[in-house]
């Protein structure tokens, strides 16, 4: 291990906290033909992203940028089509679901109305939470286009007990209500931001559907085990140390690994350090020479690492 995790951190059970308890689930079955076109949406009040096709005998139209009306897991509701899925990842044949039908202008109207509304839910609600004395942050409200429910997104530490809240939103907007509490990462992706790249937020912007992030992806990558540089405002793991984690562990395989001693040049030396990224390997010598010498003149002979 390189010498810098040594020194940035004392214990891994500092950033334990930082893992992901358990994260979605992106087996898919390789050797399933999806029904083509199949479209990627977007529930844009959430975040969250939908795969679906069209009935086999509909004439429906759809481009990048239509919206559409989709059955969710809350209920019939506005969608908003990014394009055509020609790869899918990360989706089982059952989580394709399929378009009722494009939204209508009357339907796109109806959408502006009820984002109004909604700033009154909002207001409404957090009374009602400090009338009941609940320990709750709410994080968004959502009217559903094709259906009588209104969704509440809100944060606690602990579970709440909100049966009289929610008694008291029934009577109030005369509709179904649920309330849906979601964790740190669901919070972030739902309000967004922007990340310490500048960028929005990896889980708002590019994908909901993300791996669980280990410290192990840190580890290597290289990266400084302090939790303020590889945690997110959200308080977990970035999201993006699961992007590159493929190359580096494929990378790695053909690389020696770290704390391995060579002789090389007369003197015996210890790899402290690797980078995939660079191809560059430093080692440090007996003889208190520290060098860095490119992968390629790495090679393996009898199971054997030696430098040409």
């Amino acid at each position: 291990m390189s010498d810098i995790f040594e020194n940035d951190i004392d214990s891994e059970n500092d950033l334990s906290g930082l893992e992901d308890d358990a994260g979605v689930d992106l087996s898919s079955r390789e050797d399933y033909v999806f029904i083509q076109p199949l479209y990627r949406l977007k529930l844009e009040y959430s975040c969250e992203g939908l795969y679906a096709n069209v009935e086999e005998d509909s004439k429906l139209d759809i481009k990048a940028g239509d919206y559409v009306i989709v059955p969710t897991r809350y209920g019939k509701d506005l969608a908003l089509c990014l394009g055509v899925a020609n790869t899918p990842i990360g989706i089982k044949p059952e989580d394709v679901v399929i378009i009722d039908r494009k939204a209508t202008e009357e339907d796109l109207k109806k959408a502006v109305e009820l984002k109004e509304k909604e700033k009154d839910a909002f207001k409404t609600f957090k009374e009602k939470v400090a009338f009941h004395k609940l320990d709750m942050k709410l994080i968004s409200t959502h009217f559903l286009i094709d259906e009588q429910k209104a969704l509440f997104f809100f944060s606690a530490d602990n579970r709440v007990d909100f049966r009289e809240l929610v008694k008291d939103l029934v009577s109030v907007f005369k509709m179904r209500i649920e309330l849906r509490q979601v964790g740190v990462r669901d919070e972030s992706r739902i309000t967004g931001g922007l990340g310490v790249c500048g960028r929005p937020y990896c889980c708002h912007a590019v994908s909901d559907k993300l791996r669980p992030v280990s410290i192990r992806m840190a580890k290597d990558q290289n990266l400084s085990l302090n939790s303020m540089k590889i945690s997110g405002q959200c308080g977990r793991l970035l999201c993006c140390l699961s992007y590159e984690f493929d190359f580096y562990a494929e990378a790695r395989k053909k690389l020696p690994s770290e704390g391995l001693h060579i002789f090389y040049d007369g003197t015996n030396f210890r790899i402290t350090e690797i980078n995939p990224l660079t191809s560059m390997i430093k080692m440090s010598g007996d003889d208190g020479r520290l060098i860095e010498v490119n992968s390629n003149r790495f090679v393996k002979e009898n199971g054997k690492w030696k430098i040409n």
